[in-house]
C-alpha cells in the first residue's frame, strides 16, 4: 500500500488480494440453466416427430414450463397470501408459508421439480412478496455494477464493465410497474403519466432512474447504479489498479490540506468512488455538509450533516433545490462543503463558499477533461443568468477551484484516474492549468484489455510549501517522469 504522509502515525493497511473471479450466474439464471445454452442435435428432430411437431426439445419444453410456472405462482400467492399482515410476519413465518402455498400449487399443477428447482422458486416467490421481484437476485449478486432495463423482457447486467443481456425477466408492462412503484413510494416519490420520468434510491443505497410512458415508448426503462457493500478505500483503489501510490500520497496531501478539489468524469465513470475515497482523508473532527439530488455518499466521519433536494409534489409546489440546501448549508458552520454533483444554478454557491473560508470544499461534475471542465462551469455560471464578465467569471473559478480530478473508463470497461491536474492562476484571459500525473496508454493489450501506465510529469506542485507547512512533506520522487510501467 502507499506511504501516507501523516502528523501522527497510523497503522498500515494489510495488503489487499484481488482475485479476479468469473461472474456467477444469479439464481433465476440457475432456475432456468438451459434456456439459451440448448444446442440443436439430430436426435431432436425424432423427438420433434414424436411428441407432434411443436419445434421444441425436451429441455426447451421444461425451461418454458418453469417460466410459465413462476407467473401462475405468483398469481397464486397474490390470492391466497394475506398481504395485509406480511409487515408483522416474521422472515421465517413468511418463507414457510410462502413455501406451503407454492407446494400447494405444484400439486394442483402436477408439476415435480428437484430439491434445487424448488428451493429456487421458493426464494424467488419471497423476493416477489418482500423485495423487487425479478430484480432481487441481481442486487444481490456483488459481481453486478449496473442493471440497465429497456421494456418488461430485456434486462441487461454489467459485470467488470462488460454488458451483457440476462435471462431475468419482468411478467409483462404492469409487473414492471408495479416495482417501480413500490421503489419509488418508499422515498416518498412518485411516477406516472403526468411525472413519467424519477430518480430515487434503493435500501442499500443504490441510485435508481426510471422513465415510464408515455415518455418511454416500448414500456418502462429502468437504470440502476449498484453502490459496493464495501466501501472503496483509498487503498483498494491502489490495488484496483485505479491510481498508483505516489498519486494517492498526493491526493492525501491535498485533502488533508484542504485544497479545494473537482473531481470530473463521464457518466459511470467512478466520480462517486473517487469523491468517497478521498473523503476518507478529512479528519473526524471536521464538520462536513454533503448536499445531493439523490443521495449517495458513503462518508465515515463522526460529524455529518446530509442533506437531499426534493421534487415538487402533485400541485408542483414544495420544491428543495441542491441550491436551496447549499445557502442553508452556508449557515449550518460546516468546516467544508461536499456537494455530490453540481449540475446547475448551485454552481455560483459553490464556488462562493470555496472562495469564502469553507477551503477543502469537494464536488463532481460531468467533462471529458480538465480543460473542459473549467468550461462546463463557465457554462453553468452564464446559463443561472448572473450578468457577470468572462474575465470576473474565470477569475472567480481560477480563485475557488484548486485540484481538477479526472477520471474515465476506458475502452476495456476499467475505471481509471487519467490525470491530477492543478489551477495555476490566471495568465491574461485564460485561466492556467498544470498536470502534475497522468495516465499513458500505451495501446490495446491481450483480450482487448489498455495497455498503460501512471506516470508524474515532472512538473513540482504549485501547493508543495502548503504541504510542508500542514506537515506533508512529500519526497520528490513522486515527480520523477516514468517511461514505462513497472
Amino acid at each position: 500500500m502507499f506511504k501516507r504522509y501523516n502528523k501522527t502515525p497510523k497503522p498500515a493497511a494489510e495488503p489487499i488480494a484481488v482475485v479476479p473471479e468469473a461472474p456467477a450466474a444469479s439464481p433465476v439464471e440457475q432456475l432456468v440453466p438451459q434456456a439459451v445454452a440448448v444446442k440443436p442435435n439430430p436426435a431432436a428432430k425424432i423427438r420433434v416427430a414424436k411428441t407432434g411437431g411443436d419445434g421444441m426439445t425436451r429441455e426447451q419444453r421444461r425451461v418454458k414450463k418453469l417460466i410459465d410456472l413462476r407467473l401462475e405462482m405468483h398469481t397464486k400467492l397474490l390470492e391466497d397470501l394475506n398481504l395485509g399482515a406480511i409487515e408483522q410476519a416474521s422472515e421465517a413465518d413468511l418463507r414457510r408459508e410462502i413455501a406451503a402455498i407454492c407446494t400447494d400449487g405444484l400439486q394442483e399443477m402436477g408439476m415435480v421439480l428437484n430439491k434445487q428447482e424448488r428451493e429456487l422458486l421458493f426464494s424467488e416467490m419471497y423476493d416477489e412478496v418482500t423485495g423487487l421481484g425479478p430484480l432481487e437476485p441481481l442486487l444481490k449478486e456483488d459481481a453486478v455494477n449496473d442493471i440497465l432495463i429497456n421494456g418488461p423482457h430485456q434486462i441487461f447486467v454489467e459485470r467488470d464493465g462488460i454488458l451483457s443481456l440476462s435471462t431475468v425477466r419482468f411478467r409483462d408492462d404492469k409487473h414492471l410497474l408495479r416495482v417501480i412503484d413500490k421503489i419509488v413510494s418508499a422515498v416518498g416519490r412518485r411516477v406516472d403519466e403526468s411525472n413519467p420520468y424519477v430518480d430515487a434510491r434503493l435500501a442499500d443505497g443504490s441510485r435508481f432512474n426510471a422513465m415510464v410512458s408515455p415518455i418511454a415508448v416500448d414500456g418502462a426503462l429502468v437504470s440502476i447504479r449498484k453502490f459496493k457493500k464495501e466501501k472503496l478505500s483509498i487503498d483498494k483503489l491502489v490495488a484496483f489498479g485505479a491510481f498508483n501510490e505516489e498519486m494517492a500520497a498526493y491526493l492525501q496531501a491535498a485533502v488533508s490540506c484542504r485544497l479545494n478539489i473537482i473531481v470530473s468524469g463521464g457518466t459511470g465513470s467512478g466520480k462517486t468512488t473517487t469523491l468517497n475515497a478521498l473523503s476518507g482523508f478529512i479528519d473526524d473532527d471536521e464538520r462536513i455538509a454533503t448536499i445531493e439530488d439523490t443521495a449517495e455518499l458513503q462518508l465515515q466521519q463522526t460529524h455529518l450533516a446530509r442533506m437531499e433536494s426534493r421534487p415538487p409534489n402533485v400541485e408542483g409546489k414544495g420544491a428543495v433545490t441542491q441550491r436551496d440546501c447549499l445557502k442553508n448549508a452556508l449557515r449550518m458552520r460546516p468546516d467544508r462543503i461536499i456537494v455530490g454533483e453540481t449540475r446547475g444554478e448551485e454552481v455560483i454557491d459553490m464556488l462562493q463558499a470555496m472562495n469564502t473560508g469553507h477551503d477543502g470544499s469537494m464536488t463532481t461534475i460531468h467533462a471529458n477533461s480538465a480543460r473542459d471542465a473549467i468550461s462546463r462551469l463557465e457554462n453553468m455560471i452564464a446559463m443561472t443568468g448572473v450578468e457577470m464578465p468572462l474575465r470576473a467569471m474565470r477569475s472567480q473559478i481560477a480563485s475557488a477551484v484548486n485540484l481538477i480530478v479526472q477520471v474515465k473508463r476506458l475502452q476495456d470497461g476499467s475505471r481509471r484516474m487519467v490525470s491530477i491536474t492543478e489551477v495555476a492562476g490566471m495568465e491574461g484571459e485564460v485561466i492556467s492549468l498544470q498536470e502534475i500525473f497522468r495516465y499513458q496508454i500505451n495501446g490495446t493489450g491481450k483480450n482487448g484489455k489498455i495497455d498503460g501506465f501512471f506516470t508524474a510529469t515532472g512538473l513540482r506542485s504549485l501547493y508543495s510549501d502548503r504541504f510542508q507547512q500542514w506537515g506533508y512533506d512529500l519526497p520528490n520522487s513522486i515527480y520523477t517522469v516514468r517511461q514505462a510501467a513497472e
